[in-house]
């Protein structure tokens, strides 16, 4: 017996064939980085005993890649540290650190500058206009237009104005004005330069909608709020995400204060690529999404800018409010 057990102890001990937890070593990274400024990076990670390797780009971006050669994408320039981690079939690991210089080309795909006076330019606009009864609901007091009085191009900016004034059986007018049917877009940064309304009940919103929300309705399309905010909350930006099982209420989203939001412009974007979105205000990264197959947001979005009144979110509306505008200087879409 003594022996026996002798064995199977040596066995198990000196058999390297036995053995499941041998650690990685010699870990290397090689990078090659294109030279088109495309932010395309071809990545070699390779060690002894490795099954795996997980990556983390720099950029909030984490994948784990078996093979350890992935080609990872840049949205721009920067110079990025980039962590990988070798795993061993037993759960041990290696990891080792490198960093990478990428310039990225961006260009504008899509803009408006709001230069000619006017009604904003109908080929890339149209508008929702009515009550809350008409679809949107939320508890909305405004009536939203398309008249001059509510939505107009002067002076350089885009001026949607909230006004109290009786009209079609609501006790305030607006405008809500959308890309739907003339563009859409899939990944990219998204740049809106605002300025918004004062007035305790106002709701300004700078927002994206699912193209495909008349047959995948809401809030399977997905939205994807880049700026709201509450005259009775001054100066807290809401970013949210909506989607099954986090919509409505219960929908995912930060906040960020600023200051002089109702007085100065400020630059609202939404960074969205296939692995991330990211919300910021001035360059202020303040809620990065993991994007995935798992969410409906990997299908084109189209844009909406409106001011409510009210409602589930605005809250009560000050009785000495007579008028608000969210003035926006321009919208530009880059990628590359």
């Amino acid at each position: 017996m003594l022996v026996s057990v002798f064995a199977n102890c040596k066995k198990s001990g000196s058999d390297g064939a036995a053995n499941t937890n041998v650690a990685p070593t010699n870990l290397s990274i090689n990078t090659t980085v294109n030279t088109d400024n495309s932010g395309n990076v071809v990545f070699t990670a390779s060690a002894n005993n490795a099954v795996s390797y997980d990556y983390d780009f720099g950029d909030g971006t984490y994948q784990t890649v078996p093979s350890g050669v992935v080609t990872y994408k840049y949205l721009a320039s920067g110079t990025y540290t980039v962590n990988v981690v070798a795993k061993g079939s037993g759960g041990t690991t290696l990891s080792k650190s490198t960093s990478v210089i990428v310039t990225v080309t961006q260009t504008v795909t899509w803009s408006d500058e709001f230069n000619t006076p006017g009604a904003p330019d109908p080929t890339k606009w149209v508008y929702d206009t009515g009550t809350g009864d008409n679809g949107w609901g939320n508890s909305e007091l405004e009536y939203y237009t398309n008249r001059s009085d509510n939505v107009i191009v002067s002076d350089g900016t885009l001026k949607i104005t909230a006004k109290k004034e009786n009209f079609g059986g609501s006790a305030y007018t607006s405008a809500r004005m959308l890309t739907k049917g003339k563009f859409s877009f899939k990944y990219g940064k998204l740049e809106i330069k605002a300025k918004l309304p004062a007035g305790g009940g106002t709701w300004p919103a700078i927002w994206t909608l699912g193209d495909d929300f008349a047959t995948n309705p809401w809030p399977a399309c997905g939205e994807m709020d880049i700026m709201e905010h509450k005259g009775n909350d001054l100066n807290r930006i809401f970013g949210t995400f909506h989607y099954p099982g986090h919509s409505g209420g219960n929908a995912n989203g930060k906040t960020i204060v600023i200051e002089n939001a109702t007085t100065q412009f400020h630059v609202y974007a939404l960074d969205w690529s296939p692995s991330t979105i990211k919300m910021s205000v001035d360059g202020n990264v303040y809620f990065t999404f993991a994007n995935s197959s798992a969410v409906p947001f990997n299908h084109n979005f189209f844009i909406i800018l409106n001011v409510a009144m009210g409602g589930t979110f605005g809250g009560a509306v000050d009785p000495a409010f007579t008028s608000g505008t969210m003035e926006i200087d321009y919208i530009r879409l880059t990628g590359n």
